[in-house]
């Protein structure tokens, strides 16, 4: 009886083990920056665990890229409603998300990789434009508070 009880003894243990130290790797997964709201045709999320299909409602993290392909779209709302439309064979990299207006930390930089995007400002411009970065390969953009087109060719 006694061996029973050191053997179900020893599984709680090695069950409390792996819950202590597993919990720290979800800790480190990138914030959610947004929800995809918009998907049509191919689209894909590609994170660190590899490129996944697009779905409406799926969270979007930091550190994320959002690619098409020849027929897809993709429109994305960020948690300061910042709104974000890719067209067909479209790549753009979540550099960086930060949106904490009660700890006054903002920082977005978004880097547009190929295609055509539309970009819809939202609170953080208003609040801390200078904390926003859009680039492309040739240029780096400044955000004031505004609604643009971008294009950029492969």
């Amino acid at each position: 009886m006694s061996r029973l009880r050191w053997s179900f003894g020893i599984a709680v243990l090695i069950v409390f083990v792996v819950g202590t130290f597993a919990t720290p790797v979800f800790a480190q997964q990138p914030s959610g920056a947004g929800r995809i709201k918009v998907v049509e045709g191919a689209a894909y999320v590609v994170r660190q665990s590899g490129t996944i299909p697009a779905q409406p409602g799926e969270v979007v993290f930091e550190t994320d890229s959002l690619k098409t392909g020849a027929d897809g779209r993709i429109g994305v709302t960020l948690k300061d409603d910042t709104r974000v439309s890719l067209g067909p064979s479209s790549e753009l990299k979540l550099q960086r998300f930060v949106y904490e207006p009660g700890q006054g930390s903002f920082g977005m930089i978004l880097q547009f990789v190929r295609g055509v995007a539309a970009y819809v400002s939202g609170r953080m411009a208003k609040l801390s434009p200078e904390s926003i970065r859009l680039e492309t390969p040739a240029a780096i953009v400044g955000v004031r508070g505004t609604t643009l087109a971008i294009r950029v060719d492969p």
